[in-house]
């Protein structure tokens, strides 16, 4: 589950890229959100399967041939209806499992508990008389038969292509067609997918381990301080205390302790294959995009780092707290929560962020976590781009006479800090050996 927020799109996009297929959530009442149709153009650029679940429908919202429309048109993505909703809002009765003909009725007062399904010969079955109000049977055979004329039937190619979505109807809440949903998952969802490198593509049967670090987390349980590193297995058969080579260090590591999670719940991982997510404890070693392996040396495409859109300076309350605020600036970074720059004059941090309200959640963060209270104040820099050069003797030039505007991020990679558009053009258009990268 990633954050809707767009000023939390990176995180979302790292994420994206460790699935091999998505499950979209719409609001029955709202329908396709903006930032709902930004991180669907991420999942097209990735060619994935997503499968849609239109929810809320114990609450009035728009229609449901509204919605399909509203997919297709907005997304450019056929639809298949896999179930069909029976009235909405207060009189929401429940859904037809156009796959099964089954007849799942919504009962308000059960809470979590699932009903089996009233299996069906079709729509003509005698019994759904006994169970639905007239005029609603009527309205469902009327819909189905639209719906089945009109929408082409479910293409596995398709799907698995990313052209067309099956979608299902419920209330996420009252755990109303949730298991249908996962159904769905179980049946159409693809096996592990390969995973690009620069030098070839890792296929998920392949007989040695490798993976890849997607995302950091700390202070997952806050009272032992953790760090988790979130790792994709891309192939192979891992194992409890097995060596795998961390590909950027060249270092050997013993896998002790990783866990599986499920929402807040974890466990001790015995083993793990090809698709699964697995969490290893990181004492600050392991970093977004590291790979591990059982020895080869790979390096995983499409897992980028972005350069900020807003920077701000980070300053403690306390200036005792200078040197704890930049251990907890620089690991803030390794998580991939925030990019951070380190000035060639000056002692000010410099924090770069993609939306404005990644500077609350990170004072926020800083004062819980590391008991330091901190503040952020503007800056009259507009943007930073990693600076690369084939000619490291150039680099060095371009470093020497602009040293006012170089810093170095976390990495100890230098950055060109450019107080606004003209700025940063002035300097490209003048310096054709170097690089001046906006993804990392």
């Amino acid at each position: 589950d990633t954050p809707g927020h767009e000023d939390f799109s990176e995180d979302t996009y790292r994420v994206l890229t460790a699935v091999d297929s998505a499950i979209m959530v719409i609001d029955c009442a709202k329908g396709i959100e903006a930032r709902t149709l930004k991180l669907f153009e991420v999942c097209r650029m990735r060619d994935m399967p997503i499968i849609t679940f239109i929810n809320k429908m114990d609450r009035d919202g728009q229609d449901p041939i509204d919605l399909l429309d509203e997919i297709e048109s907005k997304l450019a993505l056929d639809v298949t209806p896999a179930s069909w909703p029976i009235g909405m809002g207060r009189d929401f009765k429940g859904c037809y499992d156009l796959i099964n003909d089954r007849l799942i009725l919504f009962n308000r007062t059960k809470g979590e508990k699932l009903e089996d399904g009233i299996a069906c010969s079709g729509l003509d079955d005698p019994r759904l008389a006994e169970l639905l109000p007239a005029d609603q049977l009527a309205k469902l055979r009327e819909d189905v038969e639209m719906v089945r004329g009109v929408y082409q039937p479910f293409d596995q190619k398709a799907f698995l292509e990313g052209h067309l979505t099956p979608v299902f109807f419920g209330s996420a809440v009252n755990n109303f067609g949730v298991r249908e949903l996962l159904g769905g998952i179980g049946t159409y969802a693809p096996p592990p997918r390969r995973q690009k490198t620069q030098s070839r593509d890792v296929m998920p049967d392949e007989e040695k381990v490798t993976a890849f670090v997607f995302k950091i987390q700390a202070n997952m349980d806050p009272k032992h301080r953790d760090r988790i590193a979130f790792v994709r297995v891309c192939s192979g058969k891992f194992k409890k205390g097995m060596k795998l080579k961390h590909v950027r260090s060249g270092k050997m590591l013993t896998i002790h302790s990783p866990l599986l999670f499920m929402a807040q719940d974890r466990e001790m991982a015995e083993e793990a294959f090809a698709g699964d997510i697995i969490g290893l404890p990181n004492y600050g070693g392991l970093r977004i995009g590291d790979a591990l392996s059982e020895g080869e040396d790979l390096v995983f495409s499409d897992i980028p780092s972005f350069a900020p859109e807003l920077m701000q300076k980070a300053r403690p309350l306390d200036p005792l707290k200078a040197k704890h605020l930049g251990r907890a600036l620089e690991q803030l970074a390794e998580e991939g929560a925030a990019r951070v720059f380190k000035p060639v004059f000056g002692s000010d941090w410099i924090v770069g962020v993609v939306g404005a309200l990644q500077f609350d959640v990170l004072a926020d963060r800083i004062r819980t976590e590391y008991e330091i209270p901190v503040k952020f104040e503007q800056t009259q820099l507009h943007t930073a781009r990693w600076i690369q050069a084939d000619d490291q003797k150039a680099l060095k030039a371009f470093i020497d006479s602009n040293q006012s505007a170089i810093a170095n991020d976390h990495d100890g990679d230098p950055v060109f800090l450019a107080r606004n558009d003209w700025h940063l053009t002035d300097a490209i258009d003048k310096n054709k050996a170097i690089r001046f990268v906006a993804t990392k």
